[in-house]
């Protein structure tokens, strides 16, 4: 009789949806999925996901609950499970997007992208979750309120300066527009001094902050979002998967000889983090000698300089997590080392 020897609750989670697949692993090392449901994304919904999990699994087992970490969706669950003592693992997104290719499905549904993560996580040894860091958490609400605020202060100065443009202006309508502009900067002062209050009270993250600062065009509000967004870098292992869930890793698709996009970023990861390079990148360009070699070098090699600027957002979120894990400030010859180091570890490998 086969025994079983791993059993995963793969979750794809929506807003208001968990589509459930569950799987096991016997001693045959035969992987597979008998059995699927959907639940609503609420404590009801989770109430009977637990029931009927604890009907369909074998007692003797341990159980494993895997999900994408979904913007904001999967954490009601994750909490819940957690709260309950369950063993959880929060897969970054574009590890289960690389796996699905490898699978044979043409068609992506829910039920697919459930059934893809549950033997993602029979096939695969996943890492515990464990609930984020309380001051991260905060953070990442706050630098993501800030954003919102940004984006909907240039929509309302973009629609003054329609409005002034007018042939007829709207006296009243500008009015309230300036006064809306006046309290989404008052309110976006408030978020900024909230984070600093926050990176003075919490020394680990003080400490962190500092060390990120030194990093050439990364100052506190880049290195705040970062951390926060990253956790820490708690789910981030090394340099190719934090910019590949960043979305700034470079993809390609190409096809014999007649098939042959241009190279482009993927843009399917993190959007904060990205919007967090854009700025600090530019003023690492137009102030450090460094990264103007490294823009100037991509320049001259295909001629785009949105390319090059890439290249270096993505040089600086991969330094900040260099710094952030070896405890070492940025130096003068920092670029120089790490060009060495991947160049020895390109020989080793």
């Amino acid at each position: 009789m086969k025994k079983i020897v791993k059993q995963i609750v793969g979750i794809d989670v929506a807003q208001k949806e968990l589509v459930v697949c569950l799987g096991r692993m016997t001693d045959e090392w035969s992987p597979g999925i008998y059995a699927h449901k959907a639940f609503a994304n609420n404590t009801k919904g989770f109430n009977a996901l637990e029931s009927w999990v604890k009907k369909l699994v074998d007692p003797e087992v341990s159980v494993r609950f895997v999900m994408e970490a979904t913007g904001v969706y999967h954490e009601p669950l994750a909490y819940w499970l957690s709260g309950r003592g369950y063993t959880i693992s929060i897969v970054l997104p574009n590890k289960i997007s690389n796996y699905f290719r490898t699978l044979e499905v043409k068609t992506i549904t829910d039920q697919t992208a459930s059934q893809a993560i549950t033997f993602f996580g029979l096939e695969r040894k996943l890492e515990n979750w464990k609930q984020p860091d309380s001051v991260y958490k905060r953070l990442r609400q706050l630098v993501r309120e800030r954003d919102q605020l940004v984006q909907e202060r240039t929509m309302v100065k973009n629609q003054l300066h329609a409005e002034k443009s007018e042939a007829e202006p709207g006296g009243s309508s500008i009015i309230r527009m300036k006064k809306r502009i006046v309290l989404l900067d008052k309110q976006e002062m408030e978020i900024k001094e909230e984070i600093q209050a926050i990176v003075k009270k919490d020394k680990k993250t003080s400490d962190a902050v500092h060390i990120i600062n030194t990093i050439p065009g990364i100052g506190l509000l880049t290195a705040v979002t970062v951390l926060a967004e990253t956790n820490g870098f708690e789910l981030i292992r090394n340099k190719r998967q934090l910019t590949s869930y960043a979305g700034l890793d470079v993809v390609q698709k190409q096809s014999g000889t007649s098939v042959q996009s241009k190279p482009r970023i993927s843009k399917r990861g993190n959007k904060y983090l990205r919007k967090a390079m854009y700025l600090p990148a530019l003023s690492a360009i137009r102030c450090d000698e460094r990264f103007k070699g490294i823009f100037a070098r991509v320049v001259a090699k295909n001629g785009i300089k949105m390319k090059a600027g890439v290249a270096v957002q993505r040089k600086l979120l991969e330094m900040t997590y260099t710094i952030f894990k070896t405890n070492q400030p940025y130096a003068k010859d920092y670029l120089k080392k790490e060009d060495e180091a991947d160049k020895t570890r390109a020989v080793i490998n």
